[in-house]
């Protein structure tokens, strides 16, 4: 919505007046207050009165021949002085009638109080730089009416659909053109929408620079990087707030305009509603997404993840990270084990964020310390999920020294639960699962699906198992304890309760049906791997 620097999207300032045609005739020279050419302009005042300043609220463009200034110094002085002080915005000379080189008197008047003093070398028509200003101005006001209506109009449609908090801040940011952040009462940034710049830009030192910008009860320009910010209630109280930066190639107050202020005060409001409708804690949400977009690597460099996840209160730099996945049979939105879970983490002292990455799946990120391992922390977690579900899988990746590489760190936890054998002990007494618990089961159970590995079974198996469908005999127990003897016949007997004549004469049938040789070591461990897959592919 935001549109190009021109005089249609901001004030109109002396200098753009000065570059008008109407006026650029007369050949314009700025003698004083150069650097005050971008100070408004809000109307036109011709004059040839002694005391013009009566008659002005401020803003004004005061244009003169001359005429009525004063002759002695003192009166010019004080001529200016009047201007200055109501905030006129400069003062215009023609130096065709009573003066041919503005007076000394006058030059170092404005020089002292900083009005910009313009002279013109040629006649112009005062008239009609009134009228194409006043035009301008008119014009300019209605421009700005059109827009702020449709700001309000875009922020109503927002509210009336339940927009949550970062379709708000998205809008925010599309609208002005610059980057939006939303922070809690702790300075956190929760969301940010970047624009014209970086998130690692925009979030680098965050806290810090963010406790330096001081809180007011209004929408105002504040802080050493000249934020402009507007605060954000819930149910009467100040919840945080919502915070524009400026461009990064300007700064100070002048670089936000009026439109900027209504976009973020609409935005402020908005948010205000969106935490009425939207139950879950904006922190858990927040969590949540930058959870997903590490874990699925959306984020755009290293560093944006970096600042993003210091942002919102996670060492970046430490001894590493570890991934934790824990899947339930929750059946809503989790709330109930996101909770325990990070309660439990804040009793134990660990620093981790929390969320859902899909129903029923929670992600943890530790941040790891050399004075505090992370298996007594994982067991406790473990606990904690066992305690709230009973059927609860936790999973845990490899330690890794990077935050950029915690995603293949919950890529493995990932593999760990598909392969996680249901109600299978674990080593050690454990209560999760790591990626040294893959072993061939776990492997196949985690590729049960994988048509491959079905027909692989069922080419290697399928004939034996019709045998002992139609003719009611167990010749595929017997081949489990022969190839689980690794090849030994006479534990295969004891195993079976059979005698060794019974078993040779079974495994003589074994090989006539699948067409095998049982002493080549090679095809018992095909065998074998395909007896386990049929046991995976078998398994509730």
């Amino acid at each position: 919505m935001r549109e190009n620097t021109d005089t249609a999207s901001r004030p109109l300032t002396v200098a753009d007046a000065l570059a008008l045609p109407v006026l650029a005739a007369g050949q314009p020279q700025v003698v004083t207050g150069v650097a005050h050419l971008d100070r408004p302009v809000r109307w036109v005042h011709m004059t040839e009165l002694t005391d013009p300043a009566s008659f002005l609220k401020g803003g004004e463009l005061v244009l003169t021949t001359g005429m009525p200034l004063p002759e002695e110094p003192a009166g010019v002085r004080r001529y200016v002085d009047e201007l200055a002080d109501v905030g006129a915005a400069a003062l215009v000379i023609e130096l065709v009638r009573r003066y041919h080189r503005p007076p000394h008197a006058l030059v170092d008047a404005c020089r002292a109080r900083g009005l910009p003093l313009v002279t013109l070398a040629a006649d112009v028509n005062f008239l009609e730089v009134t009228q194409v200003v006043h035009a301008l101005l008119l014009g300019n006001q209605a421009d700005a009416m059109r827009r702020t209506q449709r700001i309000h109009e875009a922020f109503t449609a927002l509210t009336l659909r339940g927009a949550g908090p970062e379709d708000v801040v998205r809008a925010a940011a599309e609208m002005s053109g610059r980057t939006v952040v939303l922070e809690n009462l702790v300075h956190q940034a929760l969301i940010c929408e970047p624009s014209g710049s970086t998130v690692e830009e925009a979030l680098t030192g965050w806290e810090q620079r963010s406790r330096a910008v001081p809180s007011g009860d209004r929408t105002e320009v504040c802080g050493p990087e000249s934020w402009l910010v507007a605060p954000v209630e819930y149910q009467g109280e100040r919840w945080g707030r919502a915070t524009m930066l400026p461009a990064p190639a300007r700064t100070g107050p002048s670089d936000f305009g009026p439109e900027d202020v209504t976009v973020l005060e609409r935005t402020a409001m908005a948010l205000t509603i969106a935490r009425l409708i939207h139950a879950t804690p904006w922190e858990r949400t927040a969590h949540r997404n930058a959870l997903r977009d590490l874990a699925e690597q959306r984020h755009r460099s290293p560093e944006d993840a970096h600042a993003r996840f210091a942002a919102l209160g996670m060492p970046t730099e430490g001894d590493g990270f570890l991934a934790v996945l824990v899947d339930t049979r929750a059946e809503d939105d989790g709330a109930e084990p996101e909770s325990r879970l990070s309660q439990e983490l804040r009793t134990a002292g660990i620093t981790a964020l929390v969320g859902a990455l899909a129903p029923g799946r929670f992600g943890i990120l530790l941040a790891l310390r050399a004075s505090q391992p992370w298996r007594p922390a994982v067991e406790r977690l473990s606990r904690t999920a066992l305690a709230v579900d009973p059927g609860a899988v936790v999973s845990v990746g490899s330690e890794v020294a990077e935050l950029s590489d915690a995603a293949r760190s919950f890529r493995e936890a990932g593999r760990v639960a598909e392969a996680a054998l249901p109600g299978r002990p674990l080593p050690d007494g454990r209560s999760f699962h790591e990626l040294s618990d893959i072993g061939l089961r776990p492997l196949l159970y985690a590729l049960r699906e994988d048509v491959r590995v079905q027909e692989y079974a069922e080419r290697q198996l399928g004939r034996l198992v019709d045998h002992d469908t139609r003719h009611g005999t167990d010749l595929l127990t017997t081949l489990r304890h022969y190839l689980d003897a690794a090849g030994n016949k006479t534990t295969a007997a004891r195993r079976g309760n059979l005698s060794r004549e019974t078993v040779y004469q079974r495994l003589r049938t074994i090989e006539r049906l699948l067409d095998c040789d049982l002493e080549s070591g090679e095809q018992r461990t095909e065998l074998h791997v395909a007896l386990a897959a049929l046991d995976v592919l078998r398994m509730r």
